[in-house]
């Protein structure tokens, strides 16, 4: 009897972690995905990017982060062709959420299972609420624009509201007049329309997801500009933006000694040589407003060279 009444308990225990994580990957298994980050996560598993890398690559070129991911081998992490409530850049770690055509019983089984776990409103709703200061809401809605609208201007205040930030669609927005009100506040979509939002079924929370050509993992680092949208995998961050930073150096050291005639083209485009390393040290003294370099993190960024 005691036996049976333990195996109950912990089948219990299992299928209700299995009933709360509906419409989510399980911890575990985002953890897993995820296994190159080794910094904080989020208390569903989350990597969880420093506030002061998301305002460090708000400063970076989009094209020099690129190409540090792709000679490391990340093809497949950039999207363009958006439509935006401004130029402004954006940057965050993302919250994701894939949706599919409506199916009447999926939606009905959705909806019930979620109303006993406290979730309420429309299922678009709910990515809106898990936010958290510093996220972007990065959502799949398959590219519709007509009946793709996720967001008007009472969801655009909700979701700025909980992060401070705007979103990343793969469908539509509505009323930009009210969108464009709120102050901080951007948003990538495919298009603009009128409409409002139907035969739509959210599938997914905060799993993986395939924005155009992109792979999403959440608490990826996204870095929204008026060339296109870059999706950080969380791991790769701190590389990403210290070697970007460390270009916007480079460059702005290269224009000064070329123009002097301390050296040509040529050689600040090969290897540079333990005088000129020196050199550049020494010119980021001259230049405190370009932060700080010890000569063991010149030669990491330049063992790692991508430009």
């Amino acid at each position: 009897m005691r036996v049976k009444l333990l195996l109950s308990i912990a089948f219990a225990v299992v299928f209700s972690q299995a009933y709360l994580s509906a419409q989510t990957i399980p911890k575990e298994e985002l953890i897993f995905l995820t296994s190159e980050w080794k910094g904080e996560r989020f208390a569903d598993g989350r990597p969880k990017v420093s506030d002061d890398l998301l305002e460090r690559a708000k400063k970076i070129g989009l094209d020099d982060a690129w190409q540090v991911l792709k000679v490391s081998g990340y093809l497949n992490q950039f999207e363009h062709g958006w439509k935006t409530l401004n130029g402004e850049t954006m940057t965050g770690r993302a919250v994701t959420a894939m949706y599919m055509p409506n199916r009447p019983d999926l939606e009905k089984n959705i909806k019930a299972r979620g109303a006993q776990q406290g979730r309420v409103g429309n299922t678009n709703t709910w990515p809106i609420a898990v936010l958290k200061k510093g996220d972007i809401y990065v959502a799949d809605a398959f590219g519709k624009i007509n009946g793709g609208t996720l967001i008007g201007s009472t969801l655009g205040n909700s979701i700025f509201a909980n992060s401070g930030n705007g979103v990343i669609l793969n469908g539509a927005a509505r009323d930009i007049p009210g969108l464009e009100e709120i102050k901080g506040f951007n948003a990538f979509v495919r298009d603009f329309h009128p409409s409002f939002m139907e035969e739509m079924l959210l599938m997914g929370l905060n799993s993986p997801i395939r924005i155009g050509n992109a792979v999403v993992m959440p608490g990826d680092l996204v870095i929204a500009t008026k060339i296109g949208v870059l999706f950080v995998p969380a791991h790769m961050a701190e590389q990403v933006i210290s070697t970007a930073e460390f270009v916007v150096r480079r460059d702005k050291y290269a224009f000064e000694v070329i123009k002097s005639g301390k050296y040509t083209g040529g050689q600040l485009d090969n290897a540079w040589t333990e005088e000129m390393k020196l050199d550049f040290l020494k010119w980021m003294e001259r230049h405190p407003e370009e932060g700080k370099m010890t000569k063991a993190e010149l030669d990491v960024i330049m063992s790692k060279r991508t430009w």
